[in-house]
This record gives C-alpha cells, sequence and structure tokens, in this order.
C-alpha cells in the first residue's frame, strides 16, 4: 500500500526539503521539532517555496494549496504516530540520532519503516539501538536542496529486510527521485568520494597551492563543476564537512586520509561555518 503520510523528525535544512517533496508529491508529511522556532521556519520556508513554484508555473496555485494543506508541524513525536512512515533527519551525530531511533521505535507502530536521512552514519549502528526493529531500519540520504536533486542513495544495514528496502525504492519514486543502492560503509559512496575531495581543495589552500577562489575557478572551469569544493564546503556546512570526515576517519580504520585539513578545523571552531553563519571559507552578507 502506497505511503499517505510521512512524519519527519527535525525541522532544519534537510526536514524542511523532505517534508516539502512529501507535500508536493501528494503526500502528508508532518515535521516534527522539540524547537518551535524552527518549526515556524520550516513553515516559512515551505510558504515561500510553494509560491515561488507556483509564480514560476511549475505548480498550479491549486496544486500549491493542496500541497500546503498536506503540510502540518508539530513538537512531539506522539502528535505525529499516525505516520506510515518515518525520516530521522537531525544533526550529523550518531548518539543523538541514536537517541531519537529509540523514540522513533516506541512511538510509532511496529510495521512503520524507520529511515535515517544520514550522510555518513553506519546504518547497521544505528539499528542497534532498536534492537527487534532494525529489519525496518534504512538510510535514506537525500540531497539538498532536496526538491531539486534527484538522488536518494539508499542504503541496507546488515539486518535491514528486503520488504523494507524494496518499500523505501517506491516510496522514492512516488517522491519525484532516482533512488540508487549504497553498501552500508562510513559515507557510503557520495561522501566517501566528495569529502575528501573537497578535504584536498583545503590542503591545497593551507599549503598555497592557490588561493580560495583560484581553486574554485579551476575546478569549475577545467572540471566542469557547478559549484568549486570550498564554496561547495560553506554551502554544505564546514561543520557538517568535519563532521563527516571524523565519520569516515574512525569507521574506516582510522585511515589518515580521511583526518579533516587543520584549516578547516579551525574555520569550525571559531564559529565560521559558512553560509548559515555569514562567514566560512568565504563571507557572506545579506543573505
Amino acid at each position: 500500500m502506497p505511503v499517505q503520510k510521512i512524519a519527519v523528525i527535525g525541522g532544519g535544512t534537510m526536514g524542511s526539503g523532505i517534508s516539502l517533496t512529501a507535500a508536493t508529491h501528494g503526500i502528508q508529511a508532518v515535521v516534527v521539532d522539540i524547537n518551535e522556532d524552527q518549526l515556524e521556519r520550516a513553515k516559512k520556508y515551505h510558504i515561500k517555496q510553494i509560491d515561488r513554484s507556483v509564480e514560476k508555473e511549475r505548480l498550479s496555485k491549486e496544486e500549491g494549496d493542496i500541497a500546503l494543506e498536506k503540510l502540518n508541524y508539530v513538537s512531539t513525536m506522539q502528535e505525529a504516530n499516525d505516520a506510515d512512515w518515518v525520516v530521522e533527519a537531525a544533526t550529523e551525530n550518531i548518539d543523538i540520532k541514536k537517541s531519537i531511533f529509540i523514540q522513533m521505535a516506541k512511538n510509532f507502530g511496529e510495521n512503520v519503516v524507520l529511515a535515517t536521512n544520514t550522510s555518513s552514519i553506519s546504518i547497521t549502528d544505528l539499528a542497534a539501538a532498536v534492537q527487534g526493529a532494525e529489519h525496518r531500519v534504512i538510510g535514506m540520504h537525500f540531497f539538498n536542496p532536496v526538491p531539486i536533486m534527484k538522488l536518494v542513495e539508499v542504503i541496507k544495514g546488515n539486518k535491514t529486510s528486503e520488504e523494507t528496502t524494496l518499500a523505501t525504492l517506491q516510496l522514492s519514486e512516488s517522491m519525484g527521485k532516482i533512488p540508487v543502492p549504497a553498501n552500508d560503509f562510513a559515507g557510503f559512496v557520495s561522501n566517501r568520494v566528495l569529502m575528501p575531495m573537497i578535504n584536498e581543495a583545503f590542503h591545497a589552500w593551507s599549503d598555497g597551492v592557490a588561493r580560495p577562489e583560484d581553486i574554485d575557478s579551476i575546478m569549475k572551469l577545467g572540471c566542469a563543476f557547478p559549484m568549486g569544493p570550498l564554496r561547495l564546503a560553506d554551502y554544505i556546512g564546514l561543520d557538517v564537512c568535519k563532521d563527516i570526515m571524523m565519520v569516515m576517519y574512525n569507521g574506516l580504520d582510522e585511515n589518515p586520509k580521511y583526518l579533516p585539513n587543520k584549516k578547516l578545523t579551525e574555520l569550525v571552531d571559531a564559529g565560521h561555518l559558512g553560509d548559515k553563519s555569514g562567514q566560512g571559507v568565504y563571507t557572506y552578507a545579506n543573505g
């Protein structure tokens, strides 16, 4: 039976994007976040994006109104426990995610898939937090910005059932995405390749090979990248980049090639996180 209602745990950038994508594809979506301000930001983002889609004629006015009606915002999982699918979209920290998974297993029905939007953390490790429900745990790695990016990286844990996997592939397609499988290694495929490249761009900068803007220009013009690696790091969030590198370092035999570059770490420690803080590799003003 097709998924009728999704609960998205976390109202940040990824959670807001996932819920919006579900709603614009006819699926009810409820955003769960203990932070009321974050819920309000998610709601404003949804209204803005749907209005923009109507203005650009990607949606009709009627379709936009229907999508908005399918979005709800609550502060507890209990208020969303009638959902038939739940996806966690919290910060990239395994302890936080495990805590959320324990609550998800308690609050949602025994047949509800427990998905995570992690971009690097082992699905098997997360599933260990909900013994007896491991077969329902799976990775659904959406990409930012979720409404635009087509890929969903689908990652099975050691005990994920084939039924859960098939349902995840079907849901991804019903949300207008292209699901592609990856095995359960730290970083999966996308970040296993992307993050070392970004980290190497920091090495090139700190070694004095070129200025950040020149590194980015060379990669854009020479490799046809739409965005240079250092600019992309700011867009992703330098703290997120650092966290993912550490997940891969710890999960891949502490291979030193996955240690975050010193300059990256220094920027994060200084609170210069990229776009979201207004300062990272580059300085941003007026949004």
